[in-house]
């Protein structure tokens, strides 16, 4: 019905594609999840995935079809492959901000180097990363990685759109739920790696570095934490140094002034969430809203220091808890940013059997069974 109504309200053609197609697959998944049929059933997250997230995104990329984050995403490509730098040095619209960190970029050099292509979109690359990040943390938790629970996740309305129209946030998020199963398997380089290239990709992912170095810490001991922090320093200034110092007036303007509303255009994301809110209805409400927010982000760093979490699961409720947080209470903000904190805190839980798996290197203590 969700789809329906998108499909009718809105004004934006990819919006309208989506909601067509994710109607007619949500409604033929509806259909075999109540027949008789065993076989049908279990095929009916598949079928909703496929009508909610893989047609209409085939359909928009060959069409040339999607939200502007992904001409973003591609023109900094163009721009990290000819200057060094994937910023415009002086944006007048719109158009010309891209409010990514460097490591965004990468998505956008297949079309930097072969050209206008179907097939260098930078969405393939968002959703393949998406998927193999997600695959690979499950099987490091928990030893398998369940198809069925991908297939739920991918046809789940808040990922399925922007897999279709251009979520750039879902490589990041993968990332991060990548970044908690190597910290809980007890793997500092692997966890320094996927936390660093999240990190270096959007503002958003800085959190799970608290997380994930906490969280070795109190599992493995300060010299895996900080073997973990120094390997995500070392990438993230690899990715994020040189195209600051190509151009770190151009770094400032697309990546500092602009999310906080300071720069020459201001941002359209405008959800009706409290942060937005206090920012536009109350008088100083821009700095209301953000000394809100680092009153919260104080009041989360504390907590984790004084409660760490033990377990994976616990860790990711505490990621997804302080993005959600943060989400609603940014003065710019999106409901469909919190597809982050919602794959965080269920994609682990999506597994069966993932209650009984126990931890062999944490001295007895069982991965899932405490939940802090």
């Amino acid at each position: 019905m969700a789809a329906l109504i998108l499909a009718a309200v809105t004004d934006q053609e990819p919006h309208r594609v989506w909601g067509i197609c994710a109607a007619i697959g949500y409604a033929v998944a509806g259909a075999l999840a109540v027949s008789g049929s065993r076989g049908l059933r279990r095929a009916a997250p598949y079928v909703a995935a496929v009508g909610a997230a893989l047609v209409p995104m085939v359909w928009l990329v060959a069409h040339r079809q999607g939200q502007l984050e992904v001409d973003v995403v591609q023109q900094s490509g163009v721009l990290l492959l000819n200057t060094g730098s994937p910023y415009l040095p002086e944006p007048s619209q719109l158009e010309d901000y891209n409010p990514y960190l460097p490591g965004m970029a990468l998505f956008g050099l297949p079309y930097a180097l072969v050209g206008d292509s179907p097939m260098t979109d930078a969405r393939w690359g968002f959703a393949l990363v998406f998927g193999l990040a997600l695959v690979v943390a499950a099987r490091v938790a928990l030893g398998h990685c369940v198809p069925r629970a991908l297939a739920l996740l991918a046809a789940f309305p808040l990922l399925a759109l922007p897999l279709a129209t251009g979520g750039i946030d879902l490589p990041v998020t993968a990332l991060m739920c990548l970044a908690l199963a190597t910290a809980a398997a007890g793997r500092p380089a692997a966890t320094g790696l996927a936390a660093g290239v999240a990190a270096a990709m959007k503002w958003t992912a800085w959190p799970v570095l608290a997380v994930v170095l906490v969280l070795l810490a109190v599992r493995r001991g300060g010299r895996a934490a900080s073997g973990a922090g120094a390997v995500a320093a070392v990438v993230l200034a690899v990715l994020t140094v040189p195209s600051f110092l190509a151009s770190p007036g151009a770094f400032v303007e697309h990546v500092l002034r602009y999310p906080l509303g300071a720069g020459q255009v201001t941002s359209p994301a405008a959800s009706p969430l409290p942060g937005h809110l206090v920012a536009t209805l109350l008088p100083g409400g821009r700095l209301i809203a953000l000394v809100l927010l680092a009153s919260v982000a104080v009041a989360v760093a504390v907590a984790l220091v004084t409660r760490p979490p033990w377990t994976l699961v616990a860790a990711a409720d505490r990621l997804a808890f302080a993005l959600a947080v943060a989400v609603c209470l940014a003065p710019a903000t999106r409901f469909g940013y919190l597809l982050m904190p919602l794959t965080i805190a269920v994609w682990f839980r999506l597994h069966p059997g993932s209650a009984r798996v126990p931890d062999s290197q944490a001295s007895g203590l069982s991965l899932y069974t405490r939940i802090e």
